[in-house]
């Protein structure tokens, strides 16, 4: 093959109503280019979403001139392509249109051979506005349709939601963490591309059978021909070569060869050993002539979703290489409301904090975008598991002939793109679209029914079926044989009656628990609610105040201030906050206190959560809370926020999936340290007990051997709370356990008797002291009262290796520094913080001073 690539970059747009071109970023959208070219403010400050709506009422037009050299000019095929169109777009190629785009998520190639000339070859590209495209679609349905976070009224639309209706990212029309920028614009790489001989356009490595000592594989090569051709195809890879003859027809043509790996290294995820990568080297030859290549890494595992029927219900877990899995990790959502603001730096900080975390597996939820390359090859390589929803989430569907061929096309395109990525091990049609329409129990729901005719639900629930039922599955039973796939998330089977819908008591499947915040359930409903896989839950919290000061001024810095609404996108979301903060913790100082007070009641929120999970094992197999990240600086339920700053919940999760972690919980009047495997050896050691007051004196002490199995889950210590307090004050004591191995503490819980209101704390004094030869990167840090909640704020973008932790008076702690690092492919590198802050949940309540270093 020979074959030259333009990469198109140098665009101008503008308005179709306007005559003022204006420089254009590609890949970007309409939005970032405006904001690029000073004719929108900041999206994300203040209030100006609201003033911002005006903008996917228009359409836009993009434009490029092209010249092209005869070199390319002479290959047999000259294609245009384009990675992403966003969404609703009509393409011309000198005069002449060559293309109608309708999905987002879909890629488009179309020959131009005939129509280049010589110079000056001129590309517009016209994007319909979505809103005006699809409102004529609502009013032929004839009845609205569920979408219950599309912000309709926000657009300017009052109670018309379109943003079923196309196939776009569905969170660009609003949700309850993310504003409402519908975009449009040129979102992925566009290129010219020629080529002459043959091409290949994909090989599939499929895996046929995996074992420790063996992996029968087979690649499955898609080739394009400009005419009859034949040659070798030949693979490498790990030292070893296979070939084959193939003779190849004018256009597409499937070859497959079969390969096989004796004792191979497997790709295992985090915690259970190295995520191991594999380099294929396909080549087409002829002639010692290669006419064609093509690259492909991937991992060799065996991945399946184990549904087995028990005494409780049915089991729900993932088995990656014969071995259980009990998944960790959170829910991933879009990083940014304008994708391709999203670097590969900023990629690599949420997939690397994941790891950091001790996380194995990020959920990429139904309501963002298939993501982009680097997403799973970052995934890949940090052994990160990936559950991937397909684009469809908390509303219904239409059900036309147009509209579910657009996405059979979408899931076919998809899978092939992402099938040779070891990290994922699900694939999933929905989120929570057969719990929130429950069709065949009349009782649950979320009440969207009773809008409809009996003829209306029978054909709404018709066009479910068609998509999740019948042309998803049949996608990925074709295009990944062997892969995993669930209808929707949650479910609890594919029964076809009302045991399939599921609730937060359902014993089969995976749960969605929403009872404590949505609900207003106290926080230790999460002990009583868990499930098989608990694949959503959260608590919301706000991000630190130097980030919420990028997008509001200190007159904004109140609870009910505009800016703070505009930014809370769950209605009630500032009002939960505040009224589980009055059950569990003093009321804070002022508003910066409440922001940090905000942080600690999310983070011990869900510590209670993943513990009680982890701690259910192997009941419970997977705990994924909602959510990893943010699209926009908000009020969410993120652990970490726009910036990537870590939140409280962060160091929470890391501390909390622990491979070998302990546990403390108390029922009725009882206190138990539980101890949790993840780890396939046995886990030896010694489990210390402790009783202190808050001045530090230990009132009990004990030591118990410890000797786990693999993978254990169990009661290591229990004893009356009486027996332990002894008459102290349990307002005024603390419980610490640690597991020790030789003098390596592997984890360290505290707990204490009562919750943090009632807890008697004094004003601690902090010592903070540089460790001798770190050169200013670690700290050790002591109090000489009990500190509660202490965290670091520092002028440098990092993490610590611990924060938002207990000082125990005697038992200091030692702590390094990470600075994220924007250069280079390494994600964190130790480094000085600068400035640094100590504080502890006493200086929210208290006017204390604030340590510096």
């Amino acid at each position: 093959m020979n074959k030259n690539i333009l990469t198109l970059t140098k665009w101008n747009f503008k308005a179709s109503d306007e005559t003022e071109w204006l420089p254009a970023q590609v890949p970007g959208c309409v939005h970032t280019d405006l904001l690029r070219n000073g004719k929108i403010p900041d999206p994300f400050y203040g209030t100006n979403e609201h003033d911002l709506q005006w903008i996917d009422k228009k359409d836009w037009e993009y434009e490029t001139v092209v010249e092209i050299d005869p070199q390319l000019q002479a290959q047999a095929k000259v294609e245009l392509v384009f990675e992403g169109l966003d969404t609703y777009a009509d393409v011309y190629f000198n005069g002449v249109k060559v293309l109608e785009a309708d999905n987002m998520f879909r890629s488009w190639r179309v020959d131009v051979k005939s129509l280049v000339k010589a110079a000056g070859n001129v590309i517009r590209i016209r994007f319909r506005s979505p809103i005006q495209e699809d409102l004529p679609k609502l009013e032929k349905l004839g009845y609205p349709l569920p979408a219950s976070n599309d912000q309709s009224e926000l657009g300017g639309l009052g109670d018309r939601k379109v943003s079923i209706f196309t196939r776009k990212a569905p969170y660009h029309y609003g949700w309850d963490w993310g504003p409402r920028f519908v975009t449009s614009g040129i979102w992925r790489e566009a290129r010219i591309e020629a080529w002459s001989g043959v091409r290949l356009d994909d090989v599939f490595i499929r895996q046929d059978e995996i074992t420790a000592a063996s992996a029968k594989l087979t690649a499955v090569a898609s080739i394009e021909a400009e005419q009859a051709w034949q040659g070798k195809l030949r693979v490498s890879a790990a030292g070893q070569v296979w070939e084959k003859e193939v003779q190849l027809a004018e256009g597409s043509n499937t070859v497959e060869l079969e390969l096989a790996i004796a004792e191979p290294k497997l790709w295992w995820c985090q915690g259970l050993g190295e995520a191991h990568l594999y380099d294929f080297q396909v080549e087409l030859a002829r002639d010692q002539h290669t006419a064609a290549s093509y690259q492909v890494r991937t991992g060799l595992r065996s991945v399946r979703l184990v549904r087995d029927k028990d005494e409780r219900g049915t089991s729900f877990y993932i088995e990656l290489n014969g071995t259980p899995v009990f998944a960790k990790g959170a829910n991933h959502i879009p990083n940014d409301s304008f994708l391709t603001e999203v670097t590969a730096e900023r990629y690599r900080h949420e997939i690397a904090s994941a790891a950091e975390s001790n996380m194995n597996m990020l959920r990429i939820w139904g309501g963002g975008i298939y993501e982009e390359k680097v997403f799973y090859d970052l995934c890949d390589e940090y052994g990160l598991m990936v559950w991937q929803d397909f684009m469809f989430a908390c509303s219904m569907y239409p059900g036309d002939e147009a509209f579910l061929e657009n996405v059979r096309l979408e899931a076919e395109e998809n899978i092939v793109r992402l099938r040779n990525h070891p990290s994922i091990v699900l694939w999933c049609g929905n989120n929570e679209i057969d719990s929130a329409w429950a069709h065949y129990d009349e009782n649950a729901g979320w009440g969207w029914k009773k809008d409809y005719t009996h003829e209306q639900r029978e054909r709404i629930w018709a066009d479910y079926e068609a998509i999740f039922h019948r042309i998803l599955p049949e996608a990925v039973a074709s295009y990944a044989p062997g892969a995993e796939y669930w209808p929707s998330s949650p479910l609890v089977s594919l029964s076809g009656d009302k045991d399939q819908h599921a609730n937060p008591s359902t014993t089969s499947g995976d749960i969605h628990y929403w009872g404590v915040w949505h609900n207003t359930e106290p926080f230790d409903n999460y002990n009583v609610y868990v499930g098989r896989f608990m694949s959503e839950y959260g608590f919301q919290s706000f991000p630190e105040p130097k980030t919420v000061r990028t997008y509001a001024e200190e007159s904004d810095m109140e609870l009910e201030s505009k800016v703070m609404l505009a930014h809370q996108k769950n209605g009630a979301g500032n009002r939960l906050i505040k009224s589980y903060m009055e059950q569990y913790y003093n009321e804070p100082k002022d508003f910066e206190a409440f922001l940090h007070m905000s942080q600690i009641q999310q983070g011990e929120a869900m510590k209670m959560a993943i513990e009680a999970h982890r701690r259910n094992k192997p009941y419970c197999m997977g705990t994924l809370y909602w959510q990893m990240n943010d699209c926009w600086p908000v009020a969410s339920w993120a652990g970490m926020d726009y910036l990537g700053r870590w939140k409280a919940l962060q160091y929470v999760a890391k501390r909390s999936f622990r491979d070998v972690s302990l546990s403390v919980d108390s029922r009725e009047q009882e206190v138990r340290v539980h101890l949790v495997s993840d780890v396939n050896e046995p886990v030896r050691g010694t489990l210390r007990v402790q009783l202190f007051d808050f001045d530090g004196k230990e009132l009990y002490a004990s030591e118990h051997p410890v000797d786990a199995e693999a993978q254990a889950s169990f009661v290591a210590f229990r004893a009356a709370e009486d027996e332990l307090l002894q008459g102290h004050d349990p307002s005024r004591v603390v419980l610490l356990a640690q597991l020790l191995q030789e003098d390596d503490v592997l984890d360290s819980k505290t707990h204490y008797f009562v919750n943090d209101k009632a807890l008697r704390l004094q004003r601690p004094n902090i010592r903070v002291s540089e460790v001798d030869g770190s050169g200013g990167t670690a700290f050790v840090l002591e109090s000489d009262v009990l500190a509660r909640h202490v965290w670091l704020s520092q002028e440098e973008e990092g993490f610590y290796s611990d924060n938002f932790f207990d000082l125990i008076p005697g038992i200091p702690v030692t702590v390094s520094f990470n600075r994220r690092n924007a250069a280079g492919e390494t994600p964190f590198v130790t480094g000085r913080p600068g400035q640094v802050e100590v504080r502890s949940m006493a200086d929210c309540i208290d006017p204390a001073a604030v340590v510096s270093v």
